[in-house]
Parts: C-alpha cells; sequence; structure tokens
C-alpha cells in the first residue's frame, strides 16, 4: 500500500500546478462535509422530527430530484458562462441554505417540509456545481494530464467516503445532527474561498454558443445529440445507465436482507461498508498507471466488468458465510467503479470540445442518473413479489452483462487520450457541421 502511495505522489507534474492545487483543496474540504450532511440530515428527520419511513424516503427523493430536472438547463449555462464562478456561487449557496437547519433548529421551528426544502435547494446547486466542476478542470490541467487529476480528486473523493462517515457518526453523537450540518456548511464557504484563489483564465468561448444557437431548448437538444451518437459516448453512456439500474435494483434492498434474511446487525452492516469502500481508495491511487499500462480502452473495460460480477455473491451469501462475500462484492466492485470513473471521465474530457464540456456532462449525468429511481422502484416491487434474492439474482446478473456495449465498442482500441482525441476529431468536425447548418 505504501509502495502504491509513493508511485502516485511522485508521478506528474500537478502537485507544481498552484490552480488545481487549489481545486483540488476546495474539493477535498467539500467532499469531506458533505458526508456530514449526507448522515446528519436524515438523522435529523429520524431523531429530532420523529419522521416515518416514508418521509425520510420522500427526503431522498427530493435530495435526487434536481439531478433530473436541471440537469440538461445546467449544462447550457455551464457552456455559456465561466465556469469558476458557477462553482463558486454554487458553495456559497449550499452554505447559507444548508446553515438554516441549526437555526431552526436553535430557533425551535424546524420541520420536515423545511429538511425538504432545504434538499431540494441543496441538490439544485449541486447540480450546477457538479457539471461546472468536471468541465472546468480541462481548463487547469493539459489534456494528458486529466487522468493524473481526475486520480487526485477521486483519492479525496474516496477518502471522504471510507473516513466521513465514521466522522459523521462521531459529530452527530458528540454536538447533535443539526450542529454537524453547520460544519458542513463552514465547509462550503471555505471550498468557495479556496476556490477563488485560481487565477488562471479561461478563454471566453461560452458566449459563442449563446450567439450562435440562444435557444435554450436546442442546445440541450445539440448536447443530447452529441452524447447518443458519438461512437465512444454513447457505449460508455450506455453502460453506466445499466449498471446504475440494476445496481439500485439490488443496493435498494440490501438493508433489509442484509438485516433481516442474513441476520447482520446494524453495526455489522456499517462496518461492512466502511471496508468495502476502502476499495474506492485504492482504484483512486491505481486507476492512473493501470490505464497507463494495459491502455485507456481495456481498463476502462476490465473495470466494468470488475464492477458487476462480484456482485453475484451477494445473494450466494445467504448460503454461505455471508460477511466474507459482502465485503469481497464490496471491496471489488468498488475497485472496479472507481477505476472506471477516472479512466472513463479523463477520455471523455479529453475528447469534448470545449464549448461542448457542460452539455455533455449534463446530458450524461440525465441519462446515467436518470435510471436511478427507476432501478429503486423496480428492486422494490420485485422484492416485494418474488422475495429478496430473486430480485438479488435478477439485479446482479443484469449488472455483470452491464459490460457488454463497451466489449462491443471501438473504446477497445483506445490505448491513449491523444489517440482518442485524434480518431474522435471526425466525428466533432462533423457534427460541428450538421450543427452550423440546422
Amino acid at each position: 500500500m505504501r509502495l502504491l502511495v509513493d508511485r502516485f505522489r511522485l508521478r506528474g507534474d500537478l502537485w507544481r500546478n498552484r490552480d488545481f492545487m487549489w481545486l483540488w483543496a476546495a474539493q477535498t474540504v467539500s467532499q469531506f462535509g458533505s458526508q456530514i450532511t449526507g448522515l446528519a440530515l436524515p438523522l435529523v428527520a429520524i431523531l429530532l422530527l420523529g419522521a416515518s419511513a416514508f418521509e425520510v424516503a420522500v427526503l431522498g427523493v427530493v435530495e435526487f430530484l434536481p439531478f433530473v430536472l436541471f440537469s440538461l438547463p445546467a449544462g447550457v449555462w455551464v457552456d455559456r458562462l465561466s465556469r469558476r464562478p458557477i462553482l463558486i456561487v454554487a458553495d456559497w449557496a449550499r452554505g447559507v441554505v444548508l446553515l438554516s437547519v441549526p437555526i431552526a433548529h436553535f430557533a425551535g421551528v424546524l420541520s420536515i417540509w423545511l429538511l425538504y426544502a432545504v434538499g431540494f435547494v441543496v441538490g439544485v446547486f449541486t447540480v450546477f456545481f457538479d457539471v461546472a466542476y468536471q468541465s472546468y478542470l480541462p481548463a487547469l490541467v493539459q489534456r494528458r494530464e486529466l487522468l493524473e487529476g481526475n486520480s487526485k480528486l477521486e483519492v479525496t473523493r474516496s477518502g471522504a467516503q471510507v473516513a466521513g462517515p465514521g466522522l459523521a457518526g462521531a459529530l452527530v453523537a458528540a454536538i447533535t445532527a443539526p450542529y454537524a450540518i453547520l460544519l458542513d456548511a463552514v465547509s462550503f464557504v471555505a471550498s468557495a474561498l479556496l476556490l477563488s484563489r485560481i487565477k488562471r483564465r479561461e478563454e471566453r468561448i461560452h458566449s459563442e454558443v449563446a450567439v450562435a444557437n440562444p435557444r435554450m431548448r436546442a442546445e440541450i437538444a445539440e448536447g443530447l445529440r452529441y452524447v447518443l451518437r458519438h461512437p465512444y459516448l454513447r457505449p460508455s453512456m450506455a453502460y453506466v445507465a445499466i449498471a446504475n439500474f440494476f445496481g439500485n435494483m439490488m443496493f435498494s434492498i440490501f438493508l433489509v436482507y442484509a438485516i433481516r434474511d442474513l441476520r447482520l446487525s446494524a453495526a455489522t452492516v456499517g462496518l461492512i461498508f466502511s471496508i468495502g469502500n476502502i476499495g474506492f481508495l485504492l482504484a483512486a491511487l491505481a486507476a492512473n498507471r493501470l490505464a497507463t499500462r494495459f491502455g485507456i480502452g481495456r481498463t476502462m473495460i476490465g473495470a466494468a466488468a470488475l464492477t458487476g460480477w462480484p456482485f453475484l455473491l451477494v445473494p450466494v451469501a445467504e448460503s454461505w458465510e455471508p460477511i466474507p462475500l459482502l465485503l469481497i462484492a464490496l471491496l471489488l466492485g468498488s475497485f472496479g467503479g472507481v477505476t472506471y470513473n477516472v479512466t472513463g471521465i479523463s477520455l471523455m474530457q479529453a475528447i469534448t470540445p470545449d464549448r461542448m464540456l457542460g452539455r455533455m456532462n449534463a446530458s450524461r449525468r440525465f441519462v446515467v442518473w436518470g435510471v436511478v429511481p427507476f432501478g429503486s422502484l423496480a428492486g422494490g416491487v420485485l422484492g416485494s413479489t418474488i422475495g429478496l434474492r430473486p430480485t438479488l439474482w435478477i439485479g446482479a446478473v443484469g449488472a455483470s452483462l452491464a459490460v457488454l456495449p463497451l466489449f462491443f465498442s471501438p473504446l477497445r482500441q483506445i490505448k491513449e487520450t491523444s489517440q482518442a482525441e485524434e480518431l474522435a476529431r471526425p466525428y466533432n468536425e462533423s457534427f460541428s457541421v450538421r450543427s452550423a447548418e440546422v
């Protein structure tokens, strides 16, 4: 493990890129803060407001709804405007909105409806931040450095997923959930201040998009056409959408299966997730090196396969020793998932023209995240009709087969980002001509 970290530390020049380091620092602070709210907000509803299971579920839906409603318009604005101000405004807004929870608790006016409003508004600004965030990185680093940059950013995101829940639980126990959310509000403010230190200016090409095509609906349609017809983006998007659908079919009922069928305690389940999330961190450290050694296309396909098949162990766990099997499934699945994300996102950023980056990210997220509630709903319906274990088998098999669109795509021949840029250039040029004619 130490050797892996040392190799990661010595590779690349981004340690000397001060603008990237400010972005990385801001993302680190924000990611750890978000882990606090991810646990504390539903705990406020459960522990302080006595919310029912349905009300807590609605809170999760409200938090996710902005990703379905606003991803596509956000992509248009990210392509029209400079991206750094969007990031800063989104951070300030989320910090201010979250501050309302401890204030309302102190004043004695906290309600479930306020939590719904906070969750929804924070989700709206998170949509804009996330779309601008991945579109902004290519402005700070060179194309050949995208893998390294995404790997570094994924290290802190994965580290937050490993350490964050434990930190959040300790804070909730020490100062109660509403005041733990106060720390997340502070983290967003700190992130905004760090982003303000970035000096590099973006090329002012975004206004050309609005001048050439001032109608938002037309720009949204252009972004969707771009990703749905792209020979490299389309199979990647198909894989993630299928994996998300069947993965959420499984995990919508996983806790019920683990506690009722496997008879695991809540503490044991939490420990399994904490250990399983270590795969996120290991993948973030190793993804750049794997892509360099085996090539981007092969790494993406191998990582996608590794993400799916280990979940076949989940329904098997009832007949064997459940804890080791669940740990193996989560460790391998999380390693494959993050390896795919780092490599795939770097490829997408490299082959997409800057004027389309915002809409590419937004359109892709609209598709791959739009299936999430349907997968969860399918898991709930099937779990209550045919049983938990048969539903887990359906989800695991579907997630394992999700790699097929990648396997039969031209992504297999991609070794480096520079090669991908050359191969994607004819499509980008022809798409630009068609868009101009429209």
